[in-house]
């Protein structure tokens, strides 16, 4: 790189916005430019990784959206005074880019970057669900650049210049890309992630619908799922019970393993487990996370299910008896599962990240990288 940049990237703690943030700047870093990460207290101070090796910033922050009046003003002064302390660090630094990935940890470090005035650094928002965030719903107002995971996004402002280049994974992950599919022959590899918001229901209702297995299946299962700290004794009593060989953990520090052996993945459908997902090219059911204030993980899931690569199943509708009967129609035709397979990953961007970094060289005037096609203006849907 002739012409390395500055550029900080705002991602807050939670995996689903943090590694993909994490996949970009290790391309970014390959390509000599300097990166600076601001992020939240959930995350703190990051030590592994590329940004292990650069400056670290943390801000306070609150989320605004589903709360009462009182709570959200007070959430609104803390992202504005966390904006003004990142304009301040801004104008030290005087990156060339800054990078959002949504969700309100993004919003002290782009707003303040915006309030450095006419001279204020590029700025780019990655928006990573079929449906537009409601924190980059504010951000898009004046982003140079929307960097889109899916070809089409709901509520996009009118006008904006988008670009479609699919959602950064992890490059242990992104390196599951071709690999293919086996369908389940004497054994089959279940993985069930739900993250920190997510885990519960699935607590509550797999170890039941696994029960209701017939005995011909249920003999074959080895299960993976991640749970909560307060579920596990509970979760993994009721495997041991069943005589089903199962590991609980509350977080799953190998999932490129996991993803590589699994026969069918049951989860949210957050547009980075979806991007996961697509990568390694497995069927899946999805439970999509019922957020009052917004659906994109239906959408995202609704993506998945379109395109065949898996089945969704809403959290109202997720009972033991509901699922044992969905699992028994899969385990019982792995051709089923095959084609779920083959669609999911038909539907992977494991180029995510180097198509993103191209955009970002190519917002800064730099010769984008021959190793991945330019990314194109994606004609996304832009609805209110």
């Amino acid at each position: 790189m002739s012409n390395p940049r500055t550029i900080v990237i705002a991602a807050g703690g939670t995996g689903g916005h943090f590694f993909p943030a994490q996949a970009l700047a290790e391309a970014l870093a390959a390509r000599g430019h300097t990166l600076v990460l601001m992020t939240d207290e959930r995350a703190g101070t990051r030590t592994e990784g590329v940004f292990a090796n650069g400056p670290q910033y943390v801000l306070r922050g609150a989320g605004v959206a589903g709360r009462g009046p009182v709570r959200a003003l007070k959430a609104g002064l803390t992202l504005l005074a966390s904006a003004w302390k990142a304009r301040s660090i801004l104008a030290t630094l005087k990156p060339d880019a800054v990078i959002g990935f949504g969700g309100y940890p993004s919003v002290p470090p782009l707003l303040g970057a915006r309030l450095l005035g006419q001279n204020h650094p590029v700025l780019i928002i990655h928006e990573g669900n079929a449906v537009l965030g409601k924190a980059n719903a504010v951000l898009s107002r004046f982003a140079n650049v929307i960097a889109t995971s899916y070809a089409s996004v709901a509520k996009l402002p009118i006008g904006a210049k988008t670009v479609f280049t699919g959602m950064p994974v992890r490059p242990p992950i992104a390196a599951l890309a071709g690999e293919g599919f086996t369908p389940p022959a004497e054994t089959i590899s279940l993985l069930v992630w739900g993250g920190s918001l997510g885990a519960t229901v699935f607590a509550q209702v797999v170890p039941d619908a696994l029960g209701r297995l017939p005995e011909a299946i249920r003999t074959r299962l080895r299960v993976t799922q991640q749970a909560r700290k307060a579920d596990l004794d509970e979760v993994r009593a009721a495997y041991a019970k069943m005589g089903i060989q199962a590991r609980i953990e509350p977080f799953l520090n190998d999932v490129p393993d996991l993803l590589r052996t699994a026969h069918l993945v049951i989860g949210r459908a957050g547009g980075s487990s979806v991007a996961e997902l697509t990568a390694a090219g497995r069927p899946s059911i999805m439970v999509p996370l019922p957020i009052a204030a917004s659906d994109e993980q239906t959408e995202n899931a609704r993506a998945i299910t379109t395109a065949g690569a898996g089945w969704m199943i809403r959290q109202p509708d997720f009972t033991p008896t509901a699922l044992a009967s969905r699992l028994t129609e899969l385990f019982t035709s792995p051709d089923e599962l095959a084609r779920a397979a083959a669609a999911a990953a038909a539907l992977a961007k494991p180029d995510a990240a180097t198509r993103l970094a191209d955009c970002v060289e190519e917002c800064l005037h730099l010769s984008p990288s021959p190793a991945a096609p330019t990314p194109q203006a994606s004609h996304t849907e832009s609805r209110t």
